[in-house]
């Protein structure tokens, strides 16, 4: 029997190789989610860190872009870990897991592949909770300004003469 290693005696290196290994994307600690390969971390103070892990691969799933890394999505899904907000968020995910049960996955986090979570997804799309993160994504993913260049945006142009001085006849991408 394989015992699970106590993740508050653990440095950060050896916690972060550990999801390595494991083949996770997502490492969750006690009140904390980090990427196993990128260098970033988010502190959870009213959700439970696997709930914040399951609503970014969520965030993903829902607007994917491979492109994108997960410390932007993250961002975008950080303003629901909030003590108004975390009865109803907890219970979404519960229920984003009890449908992953239902199609034979151990949680929707734990759900291989990407066309099963997105039929999870489509099950749910006409929920309270999907059409809340859903639609708060269109504004905490695509209003990142870090986030432009990755789309090849540039910001608005208003300030710096508008489209026609500035780029509307590039068409190099066709």
């Amino acid at each position: 029997m394989t015992r699970k290693p106590d993740l508050r005696s653990m440095t950060r290196r050896e916690l972060l190789a550990s999801g390595a290994k494991a083949g996770a994307a997502l490492v969750i600690g006690s009140n904390f989610v980090t990427h196993a390969t990128e260098a970033w971390a988010m502190e959870t103070t009213a959700l439970e860190p696997a709930t914040m892990a399951t609503l970014v691969q969520m965030a993903r799933d829902i607007y994917p872009h491979d492109r994108v890394a997960d410390q932007f999505y993250a961002a975008a899904v950080k303003g629901y870990d909030t003590p108004e907000a975390a009865p109803a968020i907890e219970a979404g995910v519960a229920a984003l897991d009890a449908a992953a049960q239902g199609m034979g996955h151990p949680s929707y986090l734990g759900t291989p592949w990407e066309r099963d979570r997105v039929e999870i997804l489509r099950s749910m799309e006409q929920s309270g909770f999907f059409q809340t993160i859903r639609g708060g994504l269109v504004t905490g993913l695509y209003n990142n300004k870090e986030v432009w260049p990755v789309f090849g945006y540039e910001g608005e142009s208003f300030s710096q003469g508008g489209y026609l001085d500035r780029g509307f006849n590039d068409i190099n991408w066709l």
